[in-house]
């Protein structure tokens, strides 16, 4: 192994939006600064992704201070504002039930159902620290999450697509491949280790912020969506059926729990503790 360093941070403001790329972020008890604190529900109080509506990658939200900047093709861009009420609504998370807060103004409603053709309202997490612990199988006392899938961060390597990339070439689906890291919509991508690496870390630490980590992520069908065209194809679930099933699921990259608080930005070395 060489001498691994964090090659890129990725968050999402808004869960199934498109990821957006940053040089530094703070790291919270539950997840980046800004990461997946907002959503999209449907009129039955479910959460809306990429799962179903692979349109979703075409639509991207940057950060403000106090809010988010929403844009999509055929769009126009609209800035939508921290909720300031206290009236929460209930949401389902996939198994999951939690208090969010839609936002005050009608017209992010009514954008995001323009942009999807579908009824849905774009929500807020207003209180990590008490709104969603993680799972308890995984978890230490305490510890929550955003509206991520059910970890504060996900981990990727470079060494370790490389190899995915590989296989999917020797099991003939070359036409599909090589595929970008965007298909698995990691926090961090680290660079620098060999394939699969990742598999026997248990803490980490990037710069200065040591990470927890706490399982394997198993995929889903959004790794087959075109973060860029929102089209889908096969893979990489057929190869990882093939070669990376674990407990039943296909896995690539790693589930992670902050263990303190810091900064990380890009360059940033990474150690492994144990």
């Amino acid at each position: 192994m060489g001498n691994p360093r964090l090659q890129s941070i990725h968050v999402h403001p808004v869960k199934a939006f498109r990821g957006l790329s940053l040089r530094e972020v703070v790291m919270e008890p539950w997840g980046p600064a800004g990461d997946r604190r907002w959503m999209l529900i449907d009129d039955g109080g479910k959460v809306v992704t990429q799962r179903k509506q692979p349109r979703l990658a075409l639509a991207a939200a940057e950060l403000l201070p106090g809010g988010v900047r929403l844009s999509a093709p055929g769009m126009e861009p609209l800035t939508v504002p921290v909720p300031r009420g206290e009236c929460a609504v209930p949401a389902q998370l996939f198994r999951d039930k939690v208090d969010v807060l839609p936002a005050d103004d009608a017209a992010a409603h009514a954008w995001c159902s323009a942009f999807l053709g579908a009824e849905v309202r774009l929500v807020h997490l207003d209180d990590p620290a008490r709104r969603r612990p993680v799972d308890p199988q995984y978890a230490l006392p305490g510890e929550t999450v955003t509206f991520a899938d059910g970890f504060p961060l996900l981990l990727t390597t470079t060494a370790s697509l490389d190899a995915l990339n590989s296989l999917i070439a020797q099991d003939g689906h070359a036409a599909e491949g090589p595929l970008p890291m965007d298909r698995f919509r990691p926090n961090l991508v680290v660079s620098g280790t060999v394939p699969w690496a990742e598999d026997g870390w248990s803490r980490v630490a990037v710069g200065e912020v040591v990470l927890r980590v706490a399982k394997p992520c198993g995929r889903c069908v959004v790794t087959t969506t075109d973060q860029s065209t929102a089209g889908r194809g096969t893979e990489p679930l057929h190869t990882l059926g093939r070669h990376r099933r674990l407990d039943g699921k296909l896995v690539f990259g790693q589930n992670l729990v902050p263990v303190g608080p810091g900064t990380v930005r890009v360059g940033d070395p990474v150690r492994i503790v144990d």
